[in-house]
């Protein structure tokens, strides 16, 4: 058995935390052997102040699949970046389709962001290894782990459908937001992709993971998992595939399955 959760939405609560009740829930399953992994879209470099909550760092797959981390190596195990070819040919789509957009990228495999000028920084910043630039050039040369795009406030799944269907063969756009926000993944993966490739190492095959989510970017990893577990506030696109329905975050609803099923 594995357990697999969300972050944002799912553990933790709106600001930020995570509760006693969940902390003591993740202690019962590390004192049962059963492996539990972070599937996130967070960069490693928003990982800190989840790890300070921790009683030990749990490993965990970034950037919605395009990194998967051991936090007590502090290694990167895999990524799978945006090679700067790929992101050429997104951003000449983009243009196209979507000449307002902004863009930035999240390099270094996620330890550090690079930003146009005018792309609007909200809580990226407040993390740290942020760096803005003038031309949108200046995003494409290195590999990025994740391409993240606004163009104003938009309704979050219209905008992430149209620049999946603007990107189709080249890269996986998603989002987890509600202001507008798409990130962008190499094409093929996504959260089920990385975090396939983790079980894999450890040799758990999908119908022993349990996987908890919210928003759309959890969608692949909760259709591969073999029981699918939505928290009480998610998106409907993920209590639709979700195999049931849990309590929301701020109800401890992750908390509230794992003691039922590590008694």
């Amino acid at each position: 058995m594995l357990i697999a959760t969300d972050l944002d939405g799912t553990l933790l609560r709106a600001d930020k935390t995570i509760s006693p009740r969940t902390m003591a829930a993740l202690e019962r399953a590390a004192a049962a052997d059963v492996p539990v992994v972070l599937v996130t879209g967070r960069p490693i470099r928003w990982l800190r102040m989840v790890y300070e909550q921790l009683a030990m760092p749990l490993p965990a797959v970034c950037a919605n699949g395009a990194v998967v981390y051991d936090p007590m190596r502090d290694q990167v195990l895999r990524a799978d970046p945006l090679a700067p070819e790929a992101l050429e040919e997104i951003a000449r789509r983009l243009a196209d389709e979507v000449p307002e957009a902004v863009l930035a990228v999240e390099i270094m495999d996620g330890r550090h962001m690079r930003h146009h000028i005018d792309y609007p920084m909200r809580w990226d910043s407040e993390h740290g290894g942020v760096q803005a630039v003038q031309a949108v050039a200046e995003l494409l040369t290195d590999p990025a782990v994740k391409l993240l795009v606004r163009a104003g406030d938009r309704d979050p799944d219209e905008f992430a459908d149209q620049v999946g269907k603007a990107l189709a063969g080249v890269g996986e756009a998603t989002h987890s937001s509600t202001s507008g926000l798409v990130e962008v993944s190499a094409a093929g993966v996504t959260k089920a992709a990385g975090l396939a490739w983790y079980c894999d190492r450890l040799g758990v095959p999908a119908a022993q993971v349990t996987a908890f989510g919210d928003m759309p970017n959890d969608v692949p990893m909760l259709a591969w998992a073999g029981h699918a577990v939505a928290v009480g506030n998610a998106h409907p696109a993920v209590k639709e595939i979700a195999d049931e329905v849990v309590a929301s975050n701020e109800d401890d609803g992750v908390a509230t399955y794992l003691e039922q099923l590590l008694p």
